[in-house]
C-alpha cells in the first residue's frame, strides 16, 4: 500500500468517524472510544500534512 493510499483511507476513515460522533451521544462510552480515535487520526493527517480546515467539522 502506497502513502497516498494510507492517507486517502485515514482520511475517510476520520470522515466517516465524525459522522459517527455526530450521530451518538456525547456522554456514552462509545462517543469516549471515537473521541479517542478521532484524536489519533487527527495527529496522524496533521503529522503527514494534511490541512484539515475543511474536513474536522467537530473540531474538539
Amino acid at each position: 500500500m502506497t502513502e497516498i493510499e494510507m492517507l486517502k483511507m485515514s482520511i475517510e476513515e476520520f470522515d466517516r468517524l465524525q459522522d459517527y460522533m455526530q450521530s451518538s451521544d456525547k456522554e456514552s462510552e462509545a462517543y469516549k472510544k471515537m473521541k479517542r480515535r478521532y484524536t489519533a487520526l487527527k495527529v496522524i493527517l496533521t503529522a503527514s500534512g494534511i490541512n484539515l480546515t475543511e474536513i474536522d467539522y467537530i473540531k474538539e
